[in-house]
């Protein structure tokens, strides 16, 4: 009984134990599971906090969905060809249906390989980097493509937890609002790549000179390791790194499936070969080098569209240049240039030294010579060459040239031009340009010759009269010597050729060609001051038909006509024409003491050409954004039978019709063309401007030739030259529009008249011809022959002989003296000069008239 009992009370014992511990281990969980729900909770709220917090003011994910990356702006030519290329960054945008598996497989190999399975972050390669950096491993991101388009869009790159936090957010966000392709295709054009290459499209092209359909798969697989830091993995400088790193992703891509086992040891066993490496020629080596034409066309659509939207935007541009007329152009400027700087004698060379120990050592004056600063663009004859002066010999010198492997030899006679002392002029390192001389039927080397650019500077430019489309553009001798546009930038004085504007305005009002204007000295007292214009010659023509005033070139002419038609209505036309935007009403303007740019004076001579028609010049036909779609188009004439070309007769095309503005009479711009053809045929430009078709075109020459012109046109094109220093002076002795510009002139249109055609000059309805004689403005039978006749275009109902060319003498309010010796009929400035003479003026003040022009006086076409 006592067994019982104690037995039980030692199960009651147990059991009260048990219970105990029961209620124990059931308190410990329920405690732990409380700390666990609370842990939950409060964890939960503070990452709900965390996210509130972080959460509220990061960027607008949704943007991402409508964004646009910086693309590069391409310049092509009319024939499609890529001519330049701008961008802030160089990125070339790819959408994610063109980009290659291969390219999408290679990058989310090696940059996140469960992209296409997690939801914008990765958990697990989250703690695998933790793991990592905990074991004294490389610190990683770990993040994912969705995260580094947060980073890069979105966020700042500094290695934080709250960026890294706020990273996360907006992943999960833009994960729910892009799909994955998207994301890529927003990652892909992104990524900066090194090399100034942004995105896989530019870099393959730097790279490889690839588009992305041409990768190989070692090439995509290169490219995709590139995010992480470019300059670690170059392909030159680390190439060892570069094709470890390379292989590695192989590799990635192999496990991922993305390639066969095979693939991947092809390729790995494959070299690196790159345009850096020298295997690939770069990408720009196919393009031209940047010239005046791309430049300007640069400076003009920063300016109209602003400078950020042109470098961003990538536009695509059709330019108006004719590639062959613009090498044509360049050519007879550059040839013109180079020949009034080798009349001066003066050697300047490069003003480029390198050192002379480098000499020694043929790679080291190489690498030198290659650093050197120095125009590389100049192709007259044959291509200038950058050399170093090794030797300088008795009968001549011995140079290094760039890209000629053996050293060349200049006689001293290839240098007779030079004044000074031979061995004064070269020391041993200079730096210097030589060409080589060939025969022109065989090719063959006669001999090196040494070259310089030419102190002296120019501009050129030629236009389409009817659309405005500038065709040809040179801005001075060497785009690489100075980017300084002087055909569009440079403003300087026209001198006469600014005249043609004086006789518009006469004719518009009532004069006729054959109007009688005085040519007698004039003095006029302006600020206290007298000015005493004189014609070129210093001689005095008298009483003259208009048409010899802008033949002839005559100031004097010019000056009484423009004080006759006043200075108000000239500087109007002026204005009206483009070539100033507000044109002072002085006397001295009408003889183009104002400055304007060659751009300007151009296309204000094509408004001559077609009839009086407005164009505006313009060196873009349209341009089109990243969408293909039109945001400029420059001809906005009006095709009226496009629409049915393929139903017109066989033989008719359709109508275009012009809806320009008129800025002159068509008669007007006729007789106002038929006189300054005359300037071609037998005045100031006869003697260098001679083509196969009617030319009509002014020449101007300033004060002391500082500044010559020449700007002309056909019944097609016009073309105008400039030459002169950047900072004026004096040309010499001689210097003329007619002498410098003209053979430009003629060397341009030669080329451009057998390519685009010419004719006579169109005659507008509405007038009749009548032969006058072009000494006296006498009417001449219709029977009438010689080299004294000529016939005028007059308006229907216009008697040429009443009113103000009927008798009548314009004189402009100055008199003329009564003894004052005139050339006779027939006589021209080239006749001998009478002896000088003592004359008195119309203000009965005496002068002595010289027996011929001094150095100060004026050329053809002067100002004052």
């Amino acid at each position: 009984m006592q067994l019982k009992m104690a037995t039980f009370a030692a199960g009651r014992g147990f059991a009260s134990a048990l219970h105990g511990a029961l209620m124990f281990v059931l308190s410990t969980v329920g405690g732990l599971f409380s700390a666990i729900t609370l842990g939950i909770i409060a964890g939960a709220l503070t990452v709900g906090a965390v996210l509130w917090m972080y959460g509220r003011d990061l960027p607008n994910h949704e943007q991402l969905a409508q964004y646009t990356p910086p693309t590069i702006s391409r310049i092509y030519s009319g024939e499609g060809r890529l001519m330049d290329e701008f961008a802030r960054e160089r990125r070339l945008f790819a959408p994610a249906e063109e980009i290659p598996d291969l390219v999408k497989h290679a990058f989310i190999s090696a940059e996140d390989k469960n992209f296409y399975r997690h939801a914008g972050y990765d958990p697990l390669g989250m703690v695998a980097a933790a793991v990592s950096a905990a074991q004294g491993g490389r610190l990683r991101g770990a993040s994912t493509i969705t995260q580094q388009v947060m980073k890069n869009f979105l966020l700042s790159s500094d290695r934080s937890a709250e960026r890294k936090v706020k990273e996360i957010i907006l992943a999960s966000r833009i994960e729910e609002t892009l799909n994955k392709e998207d994301i890529l295709e927003l990652y892909l054009n992104e990524i900066f790549l090194g090399q100034n290459s942004f995105g896989v499209a530019a870099a393959a092209q730097t790279y490889f000179n690839k588009t992305l359909p041409e990768l190989t798969l070692e090439e995509a697989a290169y490219l995709a390791i590139l995010p992480k830091a470019p300059s670690t993995y170059h392909p030159v400088r680390q190439a060892e790194r570069a094709i470890d790193r390379r292989n590695f992703v192989l590799r990635e891509m192999f496990e991922n499936g993305y390639i066969t086992r095979g693939e991947m040891q092809e390729a790995q066993a494959k070299p690196l070969l790159t345009v850096q490496s020298g295997h690939y020629a770069p990408f720009r080596a196919a393009l031209p080098p940047r010239d005046y034409f791309t430049d300007e066309i640069r400076r003009q659509l920063s300016q109209d569209f602003g400078e950020e939207e042109f470098f961003t935007q990538g536009f695509t541009v059709r330019a108006t240049v004719d590639a062959e007329m613009q090498e044509v152009a360049a050519r007879a400027l550059q040839r013109a240039l180079e020949r009034y700087d080798r009349s001066s004698g003066i050697w300047r060379g490069t003003e480029k030294t390198i050192p002379v120990e480098t000499l020694s050592d043929e790679a080291a004056w190489r690498a030198a010579l290659a650093a050197v600063d120095v125009s590389r663009d100049v192709e007259i004859g044959n291509t200038w060459h950058v050399g170093v002066v090794m030797d300088i010999g008795d009968r001549s010198l011995t140079l290094g040239v760039e890209d000629v492997a053996e050293r060349v030899s200049v006689p001293r006679e290839d240098i007779r031009w030079m004044r000074g002392n031979f061995f004064d002029n070269f020391e041993v390192g200079d730096v210097v340009h030589v060409r080589r001389m060939t025969e022109d039927s065989t090719g063959n080397l006669i001999r090196w010759s040494l070259r310089q650019v030419p102190e002296v500077q120019g501009g050129f430019m030629a236009m389409d009269v009817n659309t405005g489309r500038v065709l040809a553009m040179q801005g001075g001798f060497s785009y690489q010597h100075s980017v300084f546009n002087r055909a569009t930038q440079a403003t300087r004085q026209p001198g006469s050729s600014f005249k043609p504007f004086v006789y518009a305005a006469a004719l518009d009002s009532g004069y006729q060609p054959n109007t009688i204007v005085v040519d007698a000295p004039i003095e006029i007292v302006s600020g206290g001051e007298i000015w005493r214009p004189t014609n070129a010659s210093n001689r005095f023509y008298g009483p003259s038909p208009l048409r010899t005033g802008i033949e002839r070139s005559r100031n004097l002419m010019t000056v009484r006509l423009a004080q006759d038609v006043g200075m108000n209505v000239v500087g109007d036309y002026a204005e009206r024409f483009g070539v100033y935007e507000n044109m002072p009403e002085l006397l001295a303007n009408s003889l183009g003491s104002q400055e304007t740019t060659l751009y300007k004076m151009v296309a204000a001579y094509a408004m001559f050409a077609n009839g009086g028609e407005r164009v505006e010049p313009t060196l873009v036909d349209r341009i089109q954004d990243r969408y293909g779609r039109t945001v400029y188009r420059h001809d906005q004439r009006v095709c009226t039978d496009c629409e049915q070309f393929a139903s017109l007769s066989e033989g008719y095309g359709p109508r275009i019709v012009s809806n320009r503005e008129q800025v002159m009479d068509p008669i007007t711009a006729y007789q106002l063309t038929s006189m300054m053809k005359g300037v071609v045929d037998r005045g100031t430009a006869s003697k260098t401007v001679n083509l196969s078709v009617p030319i009509a075109g002014k020449t101007g020459t300033t004060n002391d030739a500082k500044d010559v012109w020449f700007v002309g046109f056909s019944s097609s094109i016009a073309a105008g030259c400039y030459i002169g220093h950047d900072r004026p002076r004096s040309l010499g002795r001689g210097a003329s529009g007619g002498g410098m510009c003209g053979p430009v002139f003629n060397e341009f249109m030669r080329e451009a008249i057998k390519k685009y055609g010419g004719g006579p000059f169109e005659v507008p309805p509405g007038g009749y011809f009548v032969k006058i004689d072009r000494y006296t403005g006498a009417r001449l039978p219709d029977s009438a022959r010689g080299e004294h006749v000529v016939a005028e275009y007059f308006r229907d109902g216009d008697d040429p002989f009443l009113g103000i060319g009927g008798g009548a003498v314009i004189d402009g309010g100055f008199a003329m003296a009564g003894d004052l010796p005139l050339f006779g009929r027939g006589e021209t400035d080239d006749s001998p000069a009478p002896a000088a003479r003592e004359v008195q003026t119309s203000t009965g003040r005496k002068v002595v008239v010289p027996p011929r022009a001094t150095f100060g006086a004026l050329s053809s076409g002067g100002l004052y």
